[in-house]
């Protein structure tokens, strides 16, 4: 993964269950003005795990590359740590490519 170690700030928005941020709905990263950019929509949650104090998320967004979010609950603050690029195009192939790939 790329990235890993930033520690970026990140607008998290969640679905609060029993427990507090329980699962990342969407994220945007803040702009120097402190707007949002763009919105990003969290589509599969692939894996989750805690740490002493933290929460991660390894998502996949709308975009269909992977993030991995942390959640610091005694700063009650988000950041990225990491972030992949898909490398497998999200396009549909093409009738061709499919009886090329099909045989």
């Amino acid at each position: 993964m790329g990235m890993k170690g930033r520690n970026l700030p990140v607008h998290v928005e969640c679905y609060a269950g029993y427990k507090a941020e329980e699962k990342p709905l969407r994220f945007s990263f803040p702009t120097e003005s402190g707007r949002a950019c763009r919105v990003y929509q969290v589509e599969e949650v692939l894996d989750q795990w805690y740490g002493t104090g933290d929460q991660w998320f390894r998502v996949r967004a709308d975009d269909g590359n992977v993030y991995v979010l942390q959640y610091r609950s005694e700063e009650d603050a988000w950041s990225l740590q990491a972030f992949r690029r898909d490398s497998i195009s999200r396009k549909p192939m093409s009738e061709a490519t499919i009886k090329t790939v099909i045989g």
